[in-house]
């Protein structure tokens, strides 16, 4: 493309503050360096994890930053030694990477890449240490390695998942990030098998993709447990069939579930972060065959406490990263399952805003309103 090579000036959404507003601005984006790819971005979507960096309760506040994660766009250009994707290429950006070398990546088991891993801390690109984005000459910090609220984007090639060009960008954009991790959860790690039973604790976007996940499985009975009961009717479109809100009982939740279940879920999924929800995953599994899975992300304080017994009597407790989903090599599975008609996505899909209005998708998630909120960078 002409623009290869230059630096291209474009608007970006630039976080200046924690938790204050973000301001469209003209930014500079450098070319891409070696093994890095400048991308196109066409649509992007606000998942929980920008909210809670740019709200600062991260690990270390860095602004000015561009913040986003989840998104779809068309590569503009690449840097030097990458062959894996050509300008024109659809592509999705993931948070997490996979750079094929390591023992991770060589690990059927694993997708927990030593080079590429999710890391919130860095705000500057892994080669040299810079950042490709500048206003008037000062850099602007990078977020997860994607920084997808910018009509252009710089990232590491193993941090781009090359996808199948039929599929509608605007769709297929919000698999890059949670609707993976949920769906994943479900059928790479708790494996339900054909009419079991499944519990799933936290019915937000990754919760319900969690919940379809378990539908896609087979599994007869799926039971969402939330303390926020309006979210209930909306779940039945992911494959619930019962709910249980914990504050409608005087007993702990687990003790309601092994009730209705006759000793105990087959399967759970963790999908809040909150460790108490986790032990009550954990401990609502039935023994000799239990298996839960832990996807949300506790409080670094938090600790996990049971009796040792729980595990003795057979029961399984796993923690999942991505939904085990290895970027490169499965995310394009993961948008063939939704070309198949196999994997519905246009019901978690339930808000739309042009890119100058991005801080609607702020507000809608504050509210708690919806479940994901596309992003239009051109209109």
């Amino acid at each position: 493309m002409a623009t290869a090579g230059k630096v291209i000036k474009c608007k970006a959404a630039v976080a200046w503050e924690a938790a204050k507003p973000l301001k469209i601005e003209q930014v500079e984006v450098a070319p891409p360096q070696a093994m890095e790819v400048r991308v196109k971005i066409l649509f992007t979507s606000l998942c929980h994890t920008d909210v809670y960096f740019w709200e600062a309760k991260g690990q270390t506040p860095m602004f000015p930053r561009i913040f986003g994660h989840e998104a779809g766009g068309i590569v503009e250009s690449v840097g030097e030694g990458v062959t894996e994707v050509a300008p024109g290429d659809h592509v999705l950006p993931v948070f997490t990477g996979e750079c094929k070398e390591c023992p991770h990546c060589k690990s059927a088991e694993s997708n927990m890449c030593d080079l590429l891993r999710i890391n919130t801390d860095r705000g500057v690109m892994i080669g040299d240490g810079k950042s490709r984005f500048s206003i008037d000459g000062k850099p602007i910090y990078h977020f997860v390695g994607t920084s997808t609220f910018s009509e252009y984007t710089v990232m590491h090639v193993g941090c781009v998942a090359k996808i199948n060009p039929e599929a509608p960008l605007d769709k297929v954009c919000v698999l890059s990030c949670g609707i993976s991790t949920g769906l994943g959860a479900s059928i790479n790690v708790a494996k339900p098998p054909k009419g079991s039973t499944v519990a799933i604790f936290g019915l937000g976007a990754v919760g319900l993709a969690a919940a379809e996940g378990a539908r896609i499985a087979g599994a007869s009975r799926i039971i969402g447990v939330d303390l926020n009961a309006s979210r209930f009717e909306e779940a039945r479109k992911f494959g619930c069939t019962e709910f249980v809100n914990p504050k409608d009982h005087s007993k702990p939740v687990q003790e309601v579930l092994a009730d209705m279940t006759n000793g105990g879920v087959d399967r759970s999924v963790e999908c809040t972060g909150n460790v108490n929800a986790m032990i009550q995953a954990f401990e609502c599994v039935h023994d000799g065959w239990g298996v839960a899975v832990l996807v949300g992300v506790p409080h670094k304080d938090a600790e996990f406490k049971t009796h040792p017994m729980n595990f003795l009597n057979e029961r399984t407790l796993k923690g999942t990263f991505f939904g085990n989903f290895k970027p490169r090599t499965d995310l394009p599975n993961v948008v063939e399952m939704y070309m198949k008609k196999e994997l519905e996505v246009e019901k978690f899909l339930t808000h739309s805003v042009p890119f100058s209005e991005i801080n609607k998708a702020f507000d809608l998630m504050a509210k708690g309103e919806g479940i994901r909120c596309i992003i239009r960078m051109e209109n």
